[in-house]
């Protein structure tokens, strides 16, 4: 085995690994998207999150950990969409927010 197959099992274990923590990372938001919208009296449309932010911020203890922005879409009354937002500081949620609305 050389160097060069060494480097590209390498990569492509990461690169599962990356996608599985990832999806399980994508699943965990959208339930805490999904709870919080139920809470809030609004709907989660498409039942989807996007990621739209990625970065490398300390927490309180002063440790490194990868910042998140998730994004998603509800309504209140049916016919308008707002964005939501969901960001979140290592495994743990900071905050949900919600777009000013109407309420239906």
């Amino acid at each position: 085995m050389t160097l060069s197959s060494l480097f590209w099992i390498f990569l492509l274990g990461f690169l599962a690994w990356y996608w599985w923590k990832a999806k399980a990372i994508t699943d965990f938001v959208l339930t805490a998207a999904r709870d919080h919208c139920r809470k809030m009296d609004v709907m989660l449309l498409d039942d989807a999150i996007f990621l739209r932010g990625l970065w490398f911020k300390r927490d309180r203890q002063g440790n490194l950990r990868v910042w998140r922005r998730f994004l998603f879409e509800f309504t209140s009354t049916g016919e308008e969409r707002y964005i939501g937002r969901v960001i979140m500081l290592g495994r743990h949620i900071e905050r949900i927010e919600l777009e000013p609305h109407r309420f239906g």
